[in-house]
């Protein structure tokens, strides 16, 4: 089979050659190992990524040592074409095509687009091996794919796809950490779907920086990139995640891709979401839902009732709203105990809710509406392990943490849905047509809403979803335009 890529010498490379270039350029300096930045003289301390003991003498690389400045992959014929008004240009190619995966392909709009690249992120065990091992399967018997994995040795891998039915005779498995093995496996394959898992294992020779450092995965990615465009080839990267959520790595690497997708999940709970924080195909308000189980993923069309608890009787401390995870309405319970402390500091606990909007929540209760809650201790958390942090579920949090304190129950089939302001208004939220028609399926019968919010119309919900009007006529929507007048509405005691 004759190779598509050739090397070639050139003086200021491209892809991961660029890096190279700008190694031995500094030579005769320091350079961080992490960032790249180049300094004069040493320094215990990056200057740009602030990274401690990363700064080295910049030795020349073995390439440039020989005589050769940098080596890049390019094709063996030129690809520019000449350009052609916009009418003219077929659009057929960058049709998505289904993965085989419902869920994955409502995030990304359809499918996958050939030459799109994918960046999927997300905390260790959560899945992200299982949800492409998956979708690699499923592609596969359309065409060949290649799934390169840089973690796990290729027996590992295969341990799993045994395990989760994800066996294919077209899908091929190279267990490699090396760029250039990479491609060489890209040429013999030729897949219709590349899947690197992850990015920051593969290493660039002639690179500076260790593997996953922000030099190495610049290289690799710029390398990865252009070869999916060349071959109009979908690729999908597995990226890691920082404490505080964010893709590790350069920041450069969200810019490049096509799409990130975030893959997300507690842990302690088999729900896992996938999210599109940027799509070039598609939207980027979609989330899809799965069920993690021993035999792999299960996606979830109709997720609402995860997280809505079974109580024979109301239970004071508990409410229900609707939140939007997307443009998908999913019915939560809110849950709060509050009781008197007998420590010095009280206690202020949430689990699945924004701690500071909890206690936010709190003060407006104390000071708006007269609650005592100075010396009682607050614990605050949701149901089946989903996280609400959208400002709608204020209201609900509130409401919560008033039938606690009182000792009520809040009416079976009431659902509350508002923004808390710190004077104690009730603001409204968008999307509430389609909150109260996925109440009104759920079979909720009333609604605490903001003021003004009733005589909303439908125009620009999705799906065809009827108005807040319409989901009036099976839904007692009751307005309320402050905390005081809500709590009044859903507890009956006057404040």
């Amino acid at each position: 089979m004759a190779a598509r890529f050739q090397l070639t010498e050139i003086v200021s490379g491209s892809r991961y050659g660029a890096a190279m270039a700008k190694s031995s350029s500094g030579a005769a300096g320091y350079r961080c190992t992490e960032c790249g930045w180049q300094t004069a003289k040493w320094s215990g301390r990056c200057g740009e990524c602030q990274a401690w003991g990363t700064v080295e003498q910049a030795a020349a690389p073995r390439l440039a040592r020989a005589g050769i400045q940098a080596v890049s992959y390019r094709p063996a014929v030129p690809t520019s074409t000449p350009a052609v008004p916009i009418g003219q240009v077929d659009a057929t190619d960058a049709r998505a095509r289904p993965t085989g995966l419902d869920e994955l392909d409502r995030v990304l709009g359809g499918g996958l687009v050939p030459g799109a690249v994918l960046l999927l992120a997300g905390e260790p065990g959560v899945g992200k091996s299982t949800l492409l091992l998956e979708a690699g399967a499923l592609v596969a018997e359309a065409g060949p794919v290649l799934y390169v994995t840089g973690e796990e040795s290729a027996a590992q891998v295969r341990s799993r796809a045994d395990r989760i039915g994800a066996v294919s005779e077209r899908l091929f498995l190279a267990a490699e950490t090396d760029l250039d093995a990479v491609l060489a496996h890209i040429d013999d394959v030729e897949p219709r779907l590349l899947i690197i898992d992850s990015v920051q294992t593969i290493t660039a020779d002639g690179v500076d920086g260790a593997a996953g450092g922000v030099t190495q995965v610049r290289a690799v990615a710029n390398v990865l990139t252009g070869v999916a465009k060349q071959r109009s080839l979908a690729t999908i990267l597995v990226g890691h995640v920082t404490k505080d959520g964010s893709v590790a790595g350069p920041r450069a690497l969200e810019h490049l891709v096509d799409v990130v997708l975030h893959f997300d999940g507690d842990r302690h709970s088999q729900l896992r979401m996938v999210r599109a924080v940027k799509n070039r195909y598609g939207p980027t308000d979609e989330v899809g839902c799965f069920d993690l189980g021993e035999y792999g993923l299960i996606g979830l069309p109709d997720p609402s009732g995860l997280f809505l608890s079974q109580h024979s009787e109301p239970v004071p401390g508990t409410c229900v709203t609707v939140t939007l995870e997307g443009r998908r309405p999913l019915p939560a319970e809110v849950q709060a105990l509050v009781g008197t402390s007998v420590l010095e500091v009280p206690r202020r606990t949430t689990s699945g809710l924004d701690a500071a909007r909890v206690g936010m929540v709190l003060a407006v209760l104390q000071r708006r509406a007269g609650l005592k809650l100075g010396r009682q201790d607050v614990y605050a958390a949701t149901v089946g392990g989903v996280r609400l942090t959208e400002p709608s579920v204020d209201l609900a949090v509130a409401i919560a943490l008033a039938s606690s304190v009182a000792g009520l129950s809040v009416p079976r089939g009431v659902v509350a849905i508002g923004e808390v302001g710190l004077a104690g208004e009730v603001r409204r939220v968008a999307g509430l047509p389609r909150r109260l028609a996925e109440a009104e399926r759920m079979g909720f019968r009333r609604a605490v809403v903001p003021g003004g919010s009733a005589g909303l119309d439908g125009v620009g919900s999705q799906g065809g979803a009827p108005s807040a009007g319409d989901a009036a006529q099976f839904i007692d929507v009751a307005e309320v335009g402050d905390i005081r007048q809500a709590l009044s509405a859903v507890l009956g005691f006057q404040l």
